[in-house]
C-alpha cells in the first residue's frame, strides 16, 4: 500500500455492520457482566463482537490517567477512538464504561456520526443502593470507609443519560433476562 493510503474498511469488503454499544451505568451496574454475556451471543451466530472492557483499557491504554474530570473525559475518547475503528471495521464494540459526563458520551457520538459508524447508547439503570450491595471491586465500602472520593453516583456527579436507544434495567432480572433484551435490540438494528 502507498505511504498515505488508507485501508478498505473490511466491513466494505465483507459487507458485516459494525457499531459501538457503549454501556453506560454506575460501578457495578453489571455493565461489563451484560456486555460479556451479550459477546457469547453475538459469537454463537457468527458475528465479529469484541468487548472494550474499562479497566482494561485503563490498565493497557489510559495507564496514568487519574479521575479528575478532565481525565476522565480523555480515557472516554481514548475508548470512543478505539471502539469507531473496530465498528467501522465490522465489529460491534460493546463498550462497558461509565462515562459519567454526558458532553463526553455526546463527544464520541459525534465522531462516530462523522465518520457513519453505528454508535447505540445503553444505559444500565441499576439504582445506587443495588449497585453498593453488589459492590463488586469493594469501591462502595472504601468511599464508606473514607478511603476513597470521586465515586461516580455518590459523591461525584453521574450524569443519566436522556435519551438512550435503550435503557435496561437490571434489577432483579438475571444476566440471560437482561442479554436477552439487549440481543433483540441488536437484532432489530440488524446487528445480531
Amino acid at each position: 500500500m502507498a505511504a498515505g493510503a488508507t485501508a478498505r474498511p473490511v466491513a466494505a469488503a465483507t459487507g458485516e455492520r459494525g457499531a459501538t454499544v457503549w454501556l453506560t451505568g454506575l460501578p457495578s451496574a453489571g455493565k461489563t457482566t451484560l456486555a460479556r454475556a451479550a459477546a457469547e451471543r453475538l459469537h454463537a451466530t457468527g458475528r465479529r463482537a469484541e468487548v472494550l472492557d474499562g479497566d482494561e483499557i485503563r490498565r493497557f491504554l489510559s495507564q496514568g490517567l487519574g479521575f479528575s474530570r478532565a481525565d476522565r473525559h480523555t480515557n472516554v475518547q481514548r475508548i470512543g477512538f478505539v471502539a469507531e475503528l473496530l465498528a467501522r471495521n465490522g465489529v460491534t464494540a460493546l463498550v462497558p464504561v461509565i462515562a459519567p459526563y454526558a458532553d463526553s458520551r455526546d463527544a464520541v457520538r459525534g465522531r462516530h456520526e462523522a465518520n457513519g459508524t453505528q454508535y447505540l447508547e445503553v444505559h444500565v439503570a441499576t439504582p445506587v443502593e443495588v449497585c453498593s450491595a453488589r459492590d463488586v471491586k469493594g469501591l462502595y465500602a472504601k468511599q464508606a470507609a473514607g478511603e476513597l472520593t470521586g465515586l461516580t453516583g455518590v459523591d461525584d456527579p453521574y450524569e443519566v443519560p436522556k435519551r438512550p436507544e435503550l435503557r435496561i434495567r437490571t434489577q432483579g432480572r438475571s444476566v440471560a433476562d437482561t442479554a436477552a433484551e439487549l440481543h433483540s435490540f441488536l437484532s432489530e438494528r440488524g446487528l445480531a
